[in-house]
């Protein structure tokens, strides 16, 4: 199902997007604000391609014909003729109104308008166009390139066709997709890690465990991949905190309500893995 994808956001997650569409044979074109943006997503691109060669999984030529299919503009006129434009900017919903109400008025009646929000009420999304029904969620996962699972969500007049479309383009990435059909803040996923989180978060903050220990016991207890303290500070744990905000705030279930400790942290500048300090020093 190969054609033109816009992804707007050249940062972990649009490059990310940006990668695997490439590598899939869709022609992209990635936009952000500034050409310092886009040069270090592609530089990320070029470097996480470059690791796959050299795993051998995948071949050179392959790379190469994969990152000619790959522009870059700070021009959001770019996305006008693209079948699908991909959302992937800062988790705020007055910045992703103004973007998509911009692109309303930009792209082809037929594109479908995709938001890689994790937790942004999609309907809420939606609202700022005078399309509602070519809205969805498509939620990746990161790193991109190595997380199969995609999460569709249906706004509230979100089309049979748009949702069907977005599908096509998430499998055609490889991708395996839930869909979420009830359009809650934080979705299926966001919910589940951010309860986790937030629980392991106070049972830390309280001693009664080590972050080594809480980490342990999800792990070898119930099988999971990586713990939910070491996953926020790969996360971010800026990133979680303005998503369990997020949550709190549409549901008033005080099981997401942030902690005292992850403010103290985000205000600290203690936001994991990308400031070197967070739940654990890296």
């Amino acid at each position: 199902m190969a054609g033109k994808v816009a992804v707007i956001g050249a940062g972990l997650m649009g490059s990310g997007i940006a990668q695997v569409a490439a590598a899939a044979g869709w022609d992209v074109v990635l936009r952000d604000v500034t050409d310092e943006a886009l040069t270090r997503g592609t530089d990320a691109i070029r470097a996480s391609y470059d690791k796959f060669v050299a795993k051998g999984t995948m071949e050179a030529a392959e790379a190469e014909a994969a990152l000619g299919r790959i522009g870059t503009t700070t021009d959001l006129d770019a996305a006008a003729e693209a079948d699908l434009v991909v959302e992937a900017v800062f988790e705020r919903l007055d910045v992703k109104h103004e973007l998509f109400r911009t692109l309303d008025s930009l792209v082809r009646e037929d594109a479908v308008l995709a938001s890689n929000t994790s937790a942004i009420p999609i309907t809420k999304i939606a609202a700022a166009t005078s399309r509602p029904e070519r809205v969805v969620g498509v939620h990746f996962f990161s790193p991109v390139p190595m997380m199969r699972l995609v999460e569709l969500v249906r706004g509230y007049k979100t089309s049979d066709e748009t949702l069907a479309t977005a599908r096509r383009f998430a499998e055609s990435l490889g991708k395996t997709c839930i869909v979420v059909n009830r359009d809650v803040a934080g979705f299926v996923t966001t919910r589940l890690i951010s309860a986790l989180v937030v629980e392991a978060t106070k049972l830390y903050e309280s001693g009664v465990a080590t972050a080594e220990d809480i980490d342990l016991a999800c792990k070898l207890g119930f099988g999971h991949a990586m713990g939910p303290l070491a996953t926020a500070d790969l996360t971010g744990v800026d990133i979680l905190l303005h998503a369990t905000g997020n949550i709190y705030t549409e549901s008033q279930d005080e099981k997401f309500a942030p902690p005292e400790l992850m403010r103290r942290m985000v205000d600290a500048g203690d936001i994991g893995r990308k400031s070197g300090q967070g739940f654990y020093t890296y």
